[in-house]
């Protein structure tokens, strides 16, 4: 396995400028320290409560700074899902580091998978965040295509994805709209709602 490194911080919140540790090689390719932050101030628009007790799906999680950095700010429940050994043992590593042991849900495998899983015990997310690896670039329109289609959002559920900024992931997948997209140095996010 290769050695862990430490390349991130948890930006705000509780576990605020504590270390996160990722993996070198493979497919991780950890969310930016800050378009993590353009990412949740977006989302919090200045409101520090804005995530309080929220349920987060992070899929592709990869080192799960995303839904840590969720926990961090006030989320109330976060369930990670990689289908990589190594990145899913990172990724309990990073949130035993932390302390964090109440309302995290790690889940090893194929994420349109868990997201069956998930609805069939009657789990709502109020954000989705998906981050396939870029080369993998089928698995937005799949992956989004299956939330679109799944009890797992109520209509107020924010769908984020992340992906390159020369690749569009799409506007519209069923009843699910792209609503806003930033883009920062290399990488885009496309934010998604149901109408």
């Amino acid at each position: 396995m290769p050695a862990p490194h430490t390349t991130m911080r948890v930006i705000a919140g509780q576990y605020r400028s504590r270390p996160l540790r990722s993996l070198r090689g493979m497919d991780i390719r950890p969310t930016s320290d800050r378009l993590r932050e353009t990412l949740f101030d977006v989302l919090c628009a200045g409101d520090p409560a804005a995530l309080a007790g929220t349920t987060w799906l992070d899929l592709y999680a990869g080192t799960g700074a995303v839904g840590i950095e969720a926990l961090s700010r006030g989320a109330g429940s976060v369930y990670f899902v990689e289908s990589a050994k190594a990145a899913a043992d990172l990724i309990a590593e990073n949130l035993r580091s932390l302390g964090i042991a109440d309302g995290v849900h790690i889940v090893r495998g194929e994420a349109r998978k868990a997201l069956r899983q998930w609805e069939a015990a009657g789990v709502v997310a109020d954000f989705v965040f998906l981050d396939p690896p870029y080369r993998l670039r089928e698995e937005y329109a799949r992956t989004l295509g299956a939330l679109a289609e799944s009890k797992l959002l109520r209509e107020s559920t924010v769908v984020i994805a992340e992906h390159e900024k020369k690749f569009d992931p799409g506007e519209t997948f069923g009843h699910l709209h792209r609503y806003r997209k930033l883009q920062q140095s290399d990488a885009g996010l496309s934010f998604y709602r149901r109408q």
